[in-house]
């Protein structure tokens, strides 16, 4: 029986008495190993992580002209998304923590988001552009996003939302 044997629930090689029968002890295989109560919650989703690199047509972001309704149309879930991008040192979304600077989208729905770090040495330099990227390009209606890394105006920690603040305790 495993360390996470709880998580099968009770099995019908089980007596009446709770006792389970040898065969029941031996490590599930088969249908009835992957039969398991527990269900993640949406918050462990790590599909944008482990998802193939998307295609690329090239490094520079090609995008057309903004167009203002299809910006104003996926911005909120964009934003949406963005919220369960967080900084792995700070226990903050990137986008409360103000490190998205613009998110634009053109006609055909290819969609730049303008983001800084909060140092030029940060950590994550690699990972949350990625990450913003694939999360971004899943959003419904997006055709291709890209991520451009700017560093004016330089982050300060004015730039964090109150409730950021809130919960680093700035106040």
């Amino acid at each position: 029986m495993g360390i996470f044997s709880f998580l099968g629930g009770k099995h019908d090689d089980d007596d009446a008495n709770g006792a389970t029968t040898p065969e029941a002890s031996a490590p599930n295989t088969g249908a009835a190993a992957s039969a398991t109560p527990f269900t993640p919650p949406d918050a462990w989703n790590v599909d944008a992580l482990t998802a193939p690199l998307p295609e690329t047509t090239g490094e520079a972001p090609e995008i057309g002209p903004i167009d203002r309704a299809v910006t104003a149309e996926l911005q909120p879930k964009i934003v949406d998304v963005l919220k369960t991008v967080f900084d792995p040192e700070i226990p903050v979304d990137i986008y409360e923590l103000g490190l998205i600077y613009e998110i634009i989208a053109d006609a055909a729905r290819r969609v730049l988001v303008r983001m800084t770090l909060t140092s030029p040495a940060c950590p994550s330099a690699q990972q949350l552009p990625s990450e913003v990227r694939y999360k971004v390009k899943a959003v419904p209606g997006v055709a291709d996003a890209w991520v451009e890394i700017v560093w004016e105006p330089m982050w300060t920690k004015d730039r964090m939302s109150e409730t950021a603040k809130l919960s680093l305790g700035f106040f």
